[in-house]
């Protein structure tokens, strides 16, 4: 497949001048004149150089990767038809859809966009963070940064002791079996040689402790209401967890949030401060 770079160019263009700063989760700011989005604002929400992307909008530059296709999809927040588009115009093959996929339907992340105060993140069915508001990476730590498959909560668990340190002791063992149950349901759902039966295989051959908890054949166990984290720096915290599922993609929005009033709800004031000068600092 070859490139239409005209045809890459204007639809660049159009979609970016069709949003706001707000629709984006971006503040505004003084003296704005753009028709829609700046450049620069583009290539921050896809984590890229300026310089590039305005290359692409101006026909130049080396054919962009399907990695890169991925994230201007997602910063431009295009629909599904329209990012297998996007790729066509570049001379790729569109990614798979559903889940196996992971762009994050325009739907779940204008809610996204809206929680930047408040400790959020967007997850796939394999426990795989694929965004964090700023207050999330203040809670958990960025896990988006993770690659391969240790970027699923469940394979970290099994396989890496200090992906625990967040959690209160006491839960250990109920959140080792919710994990190998709902893996178990994922692998059986999806089939052989989905990615969920590839995890379980890989997780199987390398922790006894799932080995032994996958022998008692659980199915349907589920978390407390409330969580119990111990955060580096500002000790225990009592979270309610609440969830918004995309269906056709399989994705989570989970939001945490603390009673008002409580000593946890304090905490993450106080987390919220510091998150909020970091997340300042990068949109200006």
């Amino acid at each position: 497949m070859t490139v239409d770079r005209a045809g890459l160019a204007d639809f660049l263009r159009r979609r970016r001048e069709s949003l706001q700063p707000e629709d984006v989760g971006l503040p505004r700011g003084r003296r704005r004149r753009a028709a829609g989005l700046r450049r620069e604002e583009v290539a921050l929400l896809c984590h890229m150089s300026t310089d590039y992307y305005m290359q692409l909008e101006r026909e130049r530059g080396p054919r962009p990767s399907e990695q890169m296709l991925a994230s201007i999809a997602q910063g431009l927040h295009l629909s599904l038809d329209e990012r297998d588009h996007l790729f066509r115009l570049a001379g790729h093959n569109p990614p798979p859809r559903g889940p196996a996929g992971e762009h994050i339907s325009p739907g779940l992340l204008r809610v996204f966009d809206r929680l930047t105060d408040t400790f959020a993140e967007i997850v796939t069915e394999l426990g795989e963070t694929l965004r964090q508001t700023p207050l999330g990476v203040a809670l958990t730590g960025d896990l988006t940064a993770h690659s391969g498959p240790a970027r699923s909560l469940g394979y970290r668990w099994f396989t890496d002791p200090a992906a625990r340190g967040l959690y209160a002791p006491e839960e250990h063992s109920l959140l080792s079996r919710m994990i190998a149950a709902d893996l178990r349901r994922l692998a059986t759902l999806r089939g052989p040689g989905s990615r969920a039966a590839q995890l379980a295989g890989r997780l199987l051959e390398r922790s006894e402790e799932l080995r032994a908890v996958w022998d008692d054949q659980e199915i349907g166990v589920h978390a407390h209401d409330v969580k119990h984290l111990v955060h580096p720096e500002v000790g225990a915290l009592e979270l309610h967890c609440q969830s918004l599922v995309d269906p056709d993609q399989a994705h989570y929005l989970f939001v945490y949030t603390a009673v008002p009033g409580s000593e946890s709800y304090r905490k993450l004031q106080r987390l919220s401060v510091a998150a909020r000068a970091r997340f300042a600092d990068a949109v200006e």
